[in-house]
């Protein structure tokens, strides 16, 4: 890469460079690509970079996610789920044999009693001793139809736990799989499923907003102070975001020093006013090192805001979040942009300046 390349990719945010690379190779914009794409370039797993340069130009989906499934162990969810699947439906097959094998015993006693009964109803049957041994016919097969079933249901009532064990695992794999490792807010995974569900109804949609947030010059901590220095400064961010949120909004790291804001029941006034919070609140907070009483300098975040109401699918709000938020960092960073189509000029300009 010449030096002149080299200046243009650092005046781009993480998410265009991603972009820029997935089009430039023919990668599919895949949830996982995106994911395997920004870690690849982020370089901090350096196996995972030479891995993934490797692949070359146009590589093969099972290529990519050959490397997904060796760098990302979450990405083996599939495997958990249908393992799971497999065992809960052993366990209903199951049932449906106890359920068939205590039709059957019923379907016994059902004609053992209308036998009896012909028996009884003859004129024929009047021997006390014809009685008695009809009687104790009866007990035992009643008392064996009994035992049977509560030996049945036993078995279903244990069958039925293991089924509950299974959820209960399936929900544990699901939050673990779900939250990111580092800051304990949910990661891009859940993000993707939550912005999914926003267009699932339209007339609720419009009272939708997405806001973006990227740690500025967040590269400039981990080459001065180190990778743990950068850590700590996504987990102090996260942590300060949270708390200036509502605890029912959605908060995500959605990859790197990326973070997404999903709110529900809002305008955009109140959208903004929740960005500017969130903003302050972390440029306010120092980051110094307890132990040398090294300051490292102050964190700001730039933040990108679209309303729901002015896209029309979950892809489409996420890049013209990522419009507004490309804009809050040409603007000088440490600031909002909420999007409108004149954003798309500013971003198409730079956009071309980087394909040359």
């Amino acid at each position: 890469m010449s030096a002149a390349t080299g200046s243009k990719v650092q005046t781009l945010d993480t998410a265009t460079l991603v972009l820029a690379t997935m089009r430039k190779r023919g990668i599919s914009g895949l949830p996982r690509n995106y994911e395997l794409v920004y870690e690849a370039l982020n370089a901090s797993n350096s196996v995972l970079t030479r891995e993934f340069e490797a692949l070359g130009r146009m590589p093969a989906q099972d290529e990519l996610d050959q490397l997904c499934k060796k760098h990302f162990p979450h990405h083996s969810r599939q495997d958990v789920v249908d393992g799971a699947h497999e065992k809960i439906c052993g366990e209903l097959e199951g049932m449906l044999r106890l359920l068939k094998q205590e039709q059957t015993s019923l379907e016994s006693y059902s004609k053992l009693l209308g036998e009896t009964y012909n028996r009884i109803s003859t004129k024929s049957a009047t021997s006390a001793e014809i009685l008695t041994s009809i009687i104790n016919v009866m007990s035992n097969a009643t008392g064996d139809t009994m035992e049977k079933g509560k030996v049945v249901v036993e078995h279903m009532v244990e069958r039925a736990r293991e089924m509950e064990q299974v959820k209960l695992e399936l929900d544990e794999y699901k939050r673990i799989a779900n939250t990111d490792t580092l800051t304990r807010l949910a990661n891009r995974r859940a993000f993707d499923e939550m912005l999914s569900t926003i267009y699932n109804d339209r007339r609720k949609a419009m009272y939708f907003a997405l806001i973006v947030a990227d740690v500025d010059h967040f590269k400039k901590f981990n080459d001065a102070y180190g990778h743990p220095v950068g850590d700590r400064v996504l987990t102090i961010v996260a942590a300060v975001m949270k708390s200036a949120l509502r605890r029912d909004v959605f908060l995500a790291r959605t990859g790197g020093e990326e973070f997404a804001i999903i709110l529900e029941g809002t305008s955009q006034s109140v959208t903004t006013e929740i960005a500017e919070r969130v903003r302050r609140a972390v440029e306010q907070t120092p980051l110094k090192n307890q132990k040398t009483g090294l300051e490292y300098g102050p964190i700001t975040l730039s933040l990108g805001i679209c309303m729901a109401s002015d896209a029309d699918s979950a892809e489409e709000l996420y890049n013209k979040a990522d419009v507004a938020l490309y804009s809050a960092k040409n603007a000088g960073r440490n600031c909002f942009q909420v999007y409108n189509p004149e954003l798309n000029q500013e971003f198409e300009k730079n956009w071309t300046l980087y394909k040359k």
